[in-house]
């Protein structure tokens, strides 16, 4: 399979009209070279906050930050046009970067907007934002991307910001996007070159079992070509053969086995090639990539805390890798699953959990079942509280998480006890 997908934090889109070359200023942005200043962002202004015995959160946002997210807010509303803008520019300017790129750009849509402002919520919180970034630099080594690549995206971002944001562009506000970006890009680039000290850019996993639970929902099995090491709780990356270049996010479907197989559950959905490929195409035999695991939705084996997990449709699959991660650690702490669908229909995987509930006494299953299913589960779960002293996991549709993390917090769980997915990786999961 080819080798070669998507530069840093591509966001396709519809395509574009050639640009006016004179239109957009040529952002001059340093070459980048691998360095050892991991964990660290020294070039953009985030430590001039008059502050430092406050947290990053409370500090007072620095110059720099006022007007990246000044930039961010003015560009939102014609987000499409910006990330369209920008990959004419890419295209005219570094014509042979083109092939890098799926050869429908529609399956990279917002990406690059979802990357900027995620970028520009957290840039005054340098932990938050390093970590973010290089889980990005390590995410892109499956798709070809390399140091040299870096200052052309750069150029051709600044010129589509400050097209799209006249009203509130000018020098200090390029020359703060210019520091941002090259910091920005230096972190993804370290992280990248110390990944490749220890792990493949991506694994080669081949299907050896497909059950099709229901018509739109697959059990896939694969095994990887070589020992693919991950935690329970965590999800990766898949490109199909049908699709090059297309990659999208699933959570493992259980704790790591001795076996060394991987499993996934896989819901087809409307217009989802990755998923209707799974689903409907794939067979015993075939050959898929993954990229490298990530995610921060694993159990904390130092405490004795309860664990109190919301699954909602294939969402199901990382609680019960969770469970059967609390099982191998021999613990005994109180495990409450709370599995919810839309109908009975979509309790795909419930004999499967209560299959593992009859095994382990400090495991509770309840199904919650209604056309609003997600209107329900607030109250399903309030019932059986209370839950202050739990670990919260939830995993399922974005709109759930987003609901339940609220709901959670009003239970009296605190932010920090409450983990889940990626909402943005969730929605790109089709």
């Amino acid at each position: 399979m080819a080798q070669t997908p998507p530069l840093p934090w591509s966001a396709p889109a519809q395509p574009p009209t050639t640009p006016d070359e004179t239109s957009s200023a040529r952002a001059r942005v340093p070459v980048q070279r691998s360095s050892s200043r991991q964990g660290t962002l020294p070039a953009l202004d985030t430590t001039s906050a008059p502050f430092p015995g406050l947290s990053p959160r409370d500090q007072p946002p620095s110059p720099d930050a006022v007007r990246i997210r000044r930039t961010m807010a003015e560009v939102a509303p014609v987000a499409e046009k910006v990330t369209s803008y920008f990959h004419a520019l890419l295209f005219v300017r570094h014509p042979g970067l083109r092939p890098l790129f799926p050869a429908s750009m529609d399956a990279q849509r917002d990406r690059l907007l979802r990357a900027l402002l995620t970028a520009a919520e957290h840039i005054d919180n340098p932990p938050v934002l390093v970590d973010y970034l290089q889980n990005l630099g390590r995410g892109h080594r499956k798709y070809g991307t390399r140091a040299e690549h870096y200052p052309a995206v750069g150029e051709c971002l600044i010129g589509a910001l400050s097209k799209y944001a006249s009203g509130s562009w000018d020098r200090e506000t390029e020359a703060a996007w210019v520091r941002a970006y090259t910091t920005i890009s230096q972190v993804m680039i370290d992280a990248a070159a110390a990944d490749e000290l220890r792990a493949p850019a991506w694994w080669f996993a081949e299907v050896v079992s497909h059950d099709l639970r229901t018509p739109d929902v697959a059990v896939v099995t694969v095994r990887p070509d070589q020992p693919y090491p991950f935690l329970a709780g965590q999800y990766t990356s898949l490109e199909t053969p049908w699709w090059p270049r297309i990659w999208r996010h699933y959570s493992f479907a259980s704790a790591p086995r001795s076996d060394g197989l991987l499993s996934f559950h896989v819901k087809a959905v409307p217009a989802g090639w990755v998923s209707n490929a799974l689903v409907h195409r794939a067979h015993p035999g075939d050959v898929i990539r993954l990229g490298p695991p990530t995610g921060s939705m694993t159990v904390d084996h130092t405490t004795d805390s309860g664990l109190l997990c919301l699954g909602g449709g294939t969402g199901i699959a990382p609680i019960k890798a969770l469970v059967e991660d609390v099982a191998e650690h021999g613990a005994r702490r109180s495990v409450e699953v709370f599995y919810g669908a839309r109908t009975d229909h979509g309790l795909y995987a419930i004999d499967t959990m209560l299959r593992l509930q009859q095994s382990h006494p400090w495991l509770s299953v309840r199904a919650v079942v209604d056309q609003g299913a997600r209107l329900r589960f607030p109250e399903a779960v309030r019932a059986y509280g209370p839950w202050h002293d739990y670990d919260a996991y939830l995993s399922g549709p974005p709109g759930m998480i987003r609901s339940g993390v609220d709901t959670l917090r009003s239970f009296g769980i605190p932010s920090e006890r409450i983990r889940h997915d990626s909402v943005e990786e969730l929605v790109l999961a089709q």
